[in-house]
């Protein structure tokens, strides 16, 4: 009886806080930057990206990336596996500056560097990782998570050597490409990511590259193995639709001074548009024990609404009495 009144206190609280934020008045925002130099579409595009022709490059596909992860949109797939992950350092060859940003390439001729699982049906090789970042810290990532952009994402490509005899090949064809995406925020200094930005100084004119052996990316992964999936494209050309794209939930932390050290280019930046496509299947696979509770309003009728909560992949709906008090909400269960 004591662990129910306790978990009922939290849940009175906790829904208090997020009807609170529910009902506020939205502050105005303003458009969102590009996140990468080389995913700007306007006329300068060449410039940035030699595979960039027009404006109107972007075809009219279903399934374009990147896109806004709406949280309460996403949907638990029973199916779905946690996504194990298995890379041999001895496979990390360079880092490249190809003009625009830099590329951490590894040797994928064999299946030493994996991943499988998750929503994948065949092992994908490591190919290469690469950050996106913005002009300002505020705004970096491709990806957001409730209209909520992080200062940096790392992608990690991986191409599907079961179906095809290579790199490129996949990259044009649906199910030839895995992309792991991880956000970075602001925070702790990252001990392995300064190894990246220690060698950065080496490749500052385009096509350097400098040997970077014995490097394990699974350091940059964060502990939680929690994740979204969705159908999705490259973002940048040819923009095919042809990316299965696992975006981890949780964060990792890097200093302020390791973001801006690797901002290679000194180009500006511009809008890439986010693609949320009617129908866009977004699903979720999140292990409890390292996911913290959400709680969505559904719907309310005069005082009575209805609620989900959810914890990990479990989800409880109810109803219940809202009053206001005080500036304060309050739900009765």
């Amino acid at each position: 009886m004591v662990m129910l009144s306790r978990l009922r206190v939290i849940l009175q609280a906790s829904l208090c806080r997020a009807l609170w934020r529910r009902f506020q008045i939205p502050r105005s925002m303003s458009a969102r930057p590009c996140s990468l130099y080389t995913c700007t579409y306007k006329t300068r595009n060449r410039d940035l990206h030699p595979l960039w022709e027009s404006a109107d490059l972007v075809p009219a596909g279903e399934r374009q990336s990147p896109i806004n992860i709406r949280w309460r949109d996403s949907v638990y797939d029973p199916g779905l596996k946690p996504l194990t992950i298995s890379y041999d350092p001895t496979t990390c060859l360079h880092v490249w500056n190809n003009g625009y940003s830099f590329l951490v390439e590894f040797e994928d001729s064999t299946d030493k560097s994996v991943i499988e699982g998750g929503p994948l049906e065949h092992n994908y090789r490591l190919k290469q990782f690469h950050f996106h970042w913005g002009a300002i810290d505020a705004w970096g990532s491709e990806h957001t998570v409730d209209s909520k952009c992080y200062p940096a994402e790392l992608h990690l490509v991986h191409w599907n050597a079961v179906k095809f005899e290579n790199f490129e090949d996949a990259a044009q064809e649906e199910n030839g490409l895995a992309v792991i995406g991880v956000f970075l925020k602001l925070g702790k200094h990252h001990k392995e990511v300064q190894k990246l930005v220690d060698t950065l100084p080496s490749i500052k004119h385009k096509d350097t590259l400098v040997e970077f052996g014995s490097f394990d990316p699974s350091c940059l992964m964060p502990t939680c193995p929690d994740y979204w999936t969705y159908s999705g494209s490259l973002t940048t050309p040819p923009l095919s639709e042809s990316v299965t794209w696992i975006i981890k939930k949780q964060p990792i932390e890097v200093a302020h001074d390791q973001v801006r050290a690797s901002h290679i280019s000194a180009l500006g930046n511009s809008s890439l548009p986010l693609y949320n496509k009617a129908g866009l299947k977004l699903w979720h696979w999140f292990l409890t024990s390292c996911t913290a509770y959400y709680i969505c309003l559904l719907k309310c009728a005069n005082s009575l609404c209805s609620f989900r909560y959810e914890l990990g992949n479990v989800q409880i709906n109810y109803r219940g009495e809202l009053k206001l008090r005080k500036q304060a909400f309050y739900f009765h269960i």
